[in-house]
């Protein structure tokens, strides 16, 4: 089964003050995400993280790594690594900037970055999974967008509107690995 999440920031000691995540501290915040991490995902499962996954040196990542369950699959945000050890990458499936997929039957369209307008934004069909904008002002504009892009897209031939931010944060996806199918359903 695949599943998607972005932007987990494990590591980063001010994260939670800043974006008014509901942890007191790191240490909780990371131990939260890990047990809900591990409560869904077997070792069969696939994880796409898209991107800002740990905010830690590279020498850290393992010590987070060894403790999630499933196959690892980062699409690289602006605050990862351009470049793991070997431990590292041991614990890492792939790393890509971007990556399409197909999941189920749907096309799905992966980056670290939000892409509103993707080759195929005309296609109900397509999915575009995004991170980096947390749930800022930014992330706001976006969700107008969509909205608007939903409302408006009676010609075949328009955007649909189909891209959806899963940062961990998002209420559909609190700090859990989800399906597509979730993130459908929990982002209208």
């Amino acid at each position: 089964m695949n599943y998607y999440i972005s932007d987990l920031h494990l590591g980063q000691e001010n994260i939670a003050f800043l974006e008014g995540r509901p942890f007191n501290d790191c240490s909780s915040m990371d131990d939260t995400i890990i047990k809900k991490w591990n409560a869904r995902i077997n070792d069969n499962d696939t994880v796409f993280v898209l991107g800002d996954f740990i905010l830690k040196e590279e020498n850290c990542w393992p010590y987070y790594l060894y403790q999630l369950n499933g196959k690892i699959i980062l699409l690289r945000g602006n605050h990862d690594p351009t470049c793991f050890s070997e431990k590292t990458a041991s614990y890492i499936s792939a790393v890509h900037d971007y990556l399409e997929i197909d999941d189920n039957g749907r096309h799905v369209i992966l980056c670290h970055y939000p892409l509103p307008f993707h080759k195929n934004d005309y296609d109900r069909n397509t999915w575009m999974l995004y991170g980096h904008v947390h749930s800022t002002r930014e992330y706001e504009f976006l969700r107008r967008l969509r909205k608007d892009l939903k409302v408006t897209c009676t010609n075949p031939w328009r955007a649909c509107g189909n891209f959806i931010n899963v940062g961990c944060m998002m209420p559909w996806i609190d700090y859990t690995p989800r399906t597509l199918d979730e993130i459908i359903s929990g982002s209208t």
